[in-house]
């Protein structure tokens, strides 16, 4: 078996044996959220970054390093082989 599946299979069982008790439930909850705001989020970055990023592209768009579509599953296409 799968272990991501087995994990999820073993967090449900145990959710639901904490979903009948309301103290346990909002401990749960508390340290979930806890674990959740740890994780870092890769598309977050600083207004510096930002503006560094627009920047950039926009000199590469100058120097004609830039990507037309003409529709759009073109367009999906090279976003899905990124």
């Amino acid at each position: 078996m799968n272990s991501s599946l087995s994990l999820n299979a073993d967090f449900l069982r145990d959710l639901s044996v904490i979903a009948e008790d309301e103290t346990l439930l909002a401990k749960a909850v508390k340290y979930i959220r806890k674990l959740a705001a740890k994780k870092e989020d890769p598309t977050l970055m600083t207004k510096e970054e930002f503006f560094a990023q627009v920047d950039k592209s926009r000199a590469q768009y100058e120097r004609g390093e830039y990507t037309r579509f003409t529709n759009e599953e073109d367009m999906l296409k090279w976003l899905n082989s990124l």
